[in-house]
């Protein structure tokens, strides 16, 4: 996968608790950060899929069937 730079600011305690937390896993920072970044969205995938579903169900939104999607969009499988 390829590197992508980021320039961020931290708040000064937070950027702290970095460094003393990599130290004490004996990780990079880079690597506390990315994975914090991935359960962070995989928490909150699981909160947008419930968004969805309650959605679905009360019918602010609206499912179709792939065959009729596929139709509308002129797509032959």
């Amino acid at each position: 996968m390829a590197t992508v730079k980021k320039l961020i600011s931290l708040d000064e305690s937070l950027a702290k608790e970095l460094e003393e937390v990599a130290s004490a896993m004996h990780k990079s920072q880079k690597e506390i950060v990315e994975n914090a970044l991935d359960f962070y969205f995989d928490y909150t995938d699981s909160i947008v899929a419930d968004a969805v579903t309650r959605n679905i169900k009360s019918g602010k939104m609206k499912v179709y069937e792939s065959e009729d999607v596929y139709k509308e969009l002129g797509i032959e499988l």
